[in-house]
């Protein structure tokens, strides 16, 4: 067989080569990728909190309560914060997304993966092909006839070399494959910056809607206090008080008034961080503000199904493109073990005068076909193998937690929305109680039927019941826009991702 193999013509053996090299090429070492399963759950009715929410399912007569309904498997809108029915917070949001830096850079990561794809793809997939063209100037210290001893003379040199590795064994492809799932991570990472900016921002404008309302209510109150003060002041003037009662009265108002200036300075930062959200600098005017009766509570809230919360999660599917990139770097490191063949050519052109340099009888030329097979290498090849196996195992664990992490999110804010519900009834008949209270013990005081310690802490409860209420109302707005970035934000219906999905090649694995 040897025999015969080695009667063959060389141009024989070549093709014969490359015919095994084509046939083997078919298959790829390594193992083939399947995108994980989402987790079972073990009650469809509430998939992600051990038993139903009880707050969501009742009905509560009071004029405080906003009713919100879960819905499961709706699906949510792109410009899911439309659904707070603000104009103001419709145009923040959108300047934010066309200015803010950080949704450019993660844009440009993106860019940079794609073409570093490119780039890989056209030196794995293609030949490379190169050329050459050289003049040198030589003395000869022996004789080159037609050239003699000691004359110098000129030679020009042109050429063109083309060489090929044959993807025998499928690495270069595992190496592709990764490439590819490094470009669907990077894609995740947009839509992960897009969702937590869009999020921050409502965020934010809700935080600064509630202090804006916490300042109003504590001015307010102030504004009351200040008239029982000039009350207060002519009773003491009467001889009807002591000036102690007078003296507790300015002290109240001092203790609310030293409330301002922290709840100023929150909101200054808080529309400083609007502006850099926004992409603008903190100092910037034209900045909208935001009021929390401006704001309408979403009615209807939308529940995915975990077989879907896994496709929409950004934070899921680029720990999915890491664990598709883990897997192919085990092919990868699998085809480093078997041999490597490389075929190249070469032509070269050679005369001593360039305009010369074309004639017949200059070329010369190569052909070229070369096996590579490690053979010993102190384990290293073994290793890195199983270094690629360990990684695979490492992106799996992490793909795990990430998906545990982002059903624990949605439980979490679920739960929040549900006692969100009571604590905003409560807080409403709270301050409902304090303001009855706080009239009949001013009516009371005013007939001398009570001291007016009584009067003071009537105020001071007030005064906290009408801020609680306020923080109140601003937590179900805030867990609200929570739960629609725990479910993904919807970015899998804008126009850009739309596009993104139609435009996309057909994943290889």
């Amino acid at each position: 067989m040897i025999n015969n193999i080695l009667r063959r013509p060389p141009w024989r053996t070549t093709a014969l080569s490359i015919a095994v090299g084509l046939a083997l090429s078919a298959c790829a070492v390594g193992p083939d990728f399947h995108a994980p399963e989402a987790p079972k759950v073990a009650d469809a009715s509430h998939p992600y909190t051990p038993a139903p929410l009880p707050a969501m399912a009742a009905s509560n007569p009071s004029p405080a309560y906003v009713p919100q309904r879960l819905v499961d498997g709706q699906d949510i809108s792109a410009t899911w914060w439309e659904a707070f029915q603000s104009p103001a917070l419709n145009a923040l949001v959108q300047s934010a997304l066309a200015n803010s830096p950080t949704v450019t850079a993660a844009q440009a990561a993106l860019r940079q993966a794609e073409e570093n794809y490119r780039a890989d793809y056209g030196s794995k997939e293609f030949p490379s092909v190169s050329a050459q063209l050289q003049g040198a100037r030589e003395k000869y210290a022996i004789a080159q006839p037609p050239i003699p001893a000691g004359a110098t003379g000129n030679l020009f040199t042109a050429g063109l070399d083309l060489s090929y590795t044959l993807d025998i064994v499928g690495g270069n492809r595992r190496e592709l494959e990764g490439v590819r799932a490094a470009i669907d991570y990077q894609r995740f990472q947009v839509e992960a910056t897009w969702l937590s900016l869009t999020s921050s921002v409502v965020a934010t404008a809700i935080q600064e809607a509630s202090l804006r309302a916490q300042l109003k209510v504590t001015h307010d109150v102030i504004d009351n206090e200040t008239k029982s003060l000039g009350v207060i002041s002519r009773q003491v003037q009467l001889g009807a008080l002591a000036r102690g009662a007078l003296l507790q009265q300015q002290t109240l108002i001092a203790q609310d008034q030293a409330q301002i200036p922290p709840l100023e300075k929150a909101l200054a930062q808080t529309r400083h961080q609007l502006a850099v959200l926004a992409g603008r600098l903190p100092g910037d005017a034209g900045l909208p503000t935001f009021d929390i009766d401006s704001l309408a509570l979403p009615r209807e809230l939308p529940v995915s199904l975990p077989s879907a919360l896994v496709r929409q999660r950004p934070d899921v599917r680029a720990s999915e493109a890491q664990l598709h990139e883990a897997s192919a770097q085990i092919g990868v490191a699998t085809a480093a073990l078997y041999p490597q063949i490389t075929l190249s050519a070469n032509v070269d052109r050679e005369s001593l005068k360039i305009g010369r340099l074309f004639d017949t009888g200059t070329t010369g030329w190569s052909l070229v076909g070369g096996l590579v097979q490690p053979l010993f290498n102190g384990g290293a090849l073994q290793a890195k193998k199983r270094a690629a196996v360990a990684a695979y195992d490492a992106a799996q664990a992490q793909y795990r937690s990430t998906v545990l992490n982002a059903f624990l999110n949605v439980a979490n804010t679920l739960r929040a929305i549900d006692t969100d519900a009571d604590a905003v009834t409560a807080s409403a008949d709270a301050e409902r109680l304090a303001k009855e209270a706080l009239d009949l013990v001013d009516r009371q005081y005013q007939l001398g039927a009570v001291s007016y310690l009584a009067s003071l802490d009537a105020q001071r409860t007030y005064l906290s019941t009408r801020v609680a209420l306020v923080q109140a109302r601003a937590a179900r707005f805030t867990d609200t826009a929570a739960l629609f970035q725990a479910l993904g934000g919807g970015w899998w219906n804008s126009p850009a991702a739309l596009a993104s999905a139609a435009s996309a090649p057909a994943a290889t694995h």
